[in-house]
């Protein structure tokens, strides 16, 4: 109606004749009409997959190409510490001091992507797409603009932040090298950390998992080609990593523009976005701290390491990637119940939350027991794979067992948290983002390798992990106490009721 009334002004003001008035304000209408038409059928479906849908089905559904992708994800990383391997102890050592720089800009695009993404889909639920439009914009361009301060502040102390996080003299060159490319990508991580985290609270995990995939797959081909194949060893690991990262970027930004999710982005600002900022950053505030927190630790972890050679950095590092591998399956099942989670919390089907809190719970659980196993079993051949270094090997081979064990105890801590930052209870999710990150592994790392050495290095995580768990208990017995236990008629179910009638009546 806009557009027919725009155009029946300006024909009355330039004397326009009424044969092509007529023509264009009908051609306007029926394009209006199906444009309506086909946002109806986006919505139609996103209802009847994350309400209707049984939730031992929808859960998987949601969280196959999430676990696909975020596995992609992890192995690219894999790759790389694999090929950097090669270029020796020092440099593969640098992998994992760059590895709290990317956690910061996965901070900020986490941040805006969960704290975003979970109002998006419960704005939804409820029938609001135009404030779901606003908060998309505004996380998105803000996350380009805070990544993009962080980049260049970074180039501009390269060193000084190198050494700060951890780097040894032998490792400093590499670690500078590497850093540049992955200082320079920062943005693009950022952004697509966004892109995806909404498009999964949609129900689009399939269109997320194209772009990441795709990216993923591109950086292990680039890997060996630009480091041996054209000789650039470190700075080609660098350079690829931060082209597929930039090209992930682009295929899921094309998702939005290419009318595939129901949210879309503006090209500016909301002139009123201060709401939707501060929201946006309060929700997502979880995932800020727990990124924030793991590139803080890594740091810690890098520094208390340090005095045991360049050996047990790499050693650590390499473990860390193994360890986030296998845990990636569990935090993909986990954004898989995220999107039902916010979704149905918004449309008040808080039976659905409940059922969705345990199945995914204890799927976890069945799925981290079999992964680990294999970890506990061969851990001196996976350290093997990635550095055929006796010194590294030593000290990988038990760390990664007890990392093994503490992977078991991440369902539960994972999906508690989870489940409160998609509700939009930020306190809760914020006390327990910090747990497993900060507040009990940093004073683990430190209290430990003071009283044990390197084996108290090896159990820091096992030890932070058993506390959070323990702490998550009360605050999921007392939510659950309080979620009603009947659901709510919504203004989404008076929608599609009347929609439904509608329909019967045109028949």
């Amino acid at each position: 109606m806009e557009l027919y009334n725009y155009y029946s002004e300006k024909g009355r003001e330039h004397g326009m004749n009424k044969e092509v008035k007529d023509d264009r304000s009908q051609e306007e209408t029926r394009n209006g009409m199906r444009q309506e038409e086909a946002l109806n059928q986006k919505e139609r479906e996103q209802y009847n997959k994350l309400v209707l849908t049984p939730i031992s089905r929808l859960i998987p559904k949601l969280a196959v190409p999430t676990i696909i992708s975020m596995m992609i994800s992890m192995i690219y990383n894999v790759v790389d510490a694999y090929f950097v391997g090669k270029l020796g102890t020092s440099a593969s050592a640098a992998i994992g001091i760059l590895a709290s720089v990317q956690a910061v800009f996965q901070a900020v695009g986490f941040m805006f992507g969960h704290g975003s993404g979970s109002i998006i889909s419960r704005k939804l639920g409820a029938g609001d797409e135009e404030g779901a439009n606003r908060f998309l914009t505004t996380a998105f361009w803000f996350s380009l603009i805070f990544s993009s301060v962080i980049t260049i502040i970074s180039l501009i102390f390269l060193t000084p932040l190198m050494r700060m996080l951890g780097s040894t003299e032998t490792i400093l060159p590499y670690a500078k090298a590497y850093g540049i490319y992955i200082l320079v990508a920062g943005p693009a991580l950022a952004g697509s950390c966004v892109l995806n985290n909404v498009m999964r609270y949609e129900g689009k995990a399939f269109y997320a998992m194209i772009g990441l995939v795709s990216g993923g797959v591109l950086n292990m081909i680039g890997d060996p080609i630009l480091m041996f194949g054209l000789h650039m060893g470190i700075h080609g690991a660098g350079l690829s990593t931060a082209i597929s990262q930039y090209i992930s970027f682009f295929i899921l930004l094309s998702m939005f523009t290419r009318g595939k999710t129901i949210s879309s982005i503006r090209p500016r600002i909301p002139a009123e976005f201060k709401t939707e900022l501060v929201y946006t950053i309060q929700n997502g505030l979880p995932s800020l701290i727990r990124q924030m927190l793991n590139s803080f630790s890594s740091m810690v972890l890098n520094r208390a390491a340090a005095p045991y050679g360049d050996a047990a950095i790499a050693a650590m590092a390499i473990v860390g990637r193994v360890v986030m591998l296998i845990g990636s399956a569990m935090i993909g099942i986990g954004q898989g119940y995220q999107p039902v989670a916010a979704y149905n919390y918004g449309a008040e089907k808080y039976s659905r939350v409940r059922r969705g809190f345990f199945f995914t719970w204890l799927s976890g659980e069945a799925l981290m027991l079999v992964l680990t196993l294999f970890g506990f079993a061969f851990p001196e051949s996976i350290i093997r794979v990635f550095r055929d270094d006796p010194k590294v090997i030593a000290i990988g081979v038990p760390a990664l067992r007890y990392q093994c064990i503490a992977v078991l105890l991440q369902p539960f801590s994972v999906t508690s948290n989870m489940m409160f930052q998609s509700i939009g209870k930020h306190r809760q999710a914020s006390v327990l983002s910090a747990m497993r990150s900060g507040i009990y592994f940093i004073p683990s790392i430190l209290i430990l390798t003071h009283f044990f050495g390197l084996t108290g290095l090896e159990t820091a995580q096992l030890s932070a992990d058993i506390l959070t768990v323990l702490t998550s208990i009360p605050f999921v017995v007392w939510f659950m106490h309080r979620l009603p236990l009947q659901d709510a008629e919504s203004e989404m179910d008076r929608k599609f009721a009347e929609a439904a009638k509608t329909k019967e009546r045109e028949k």
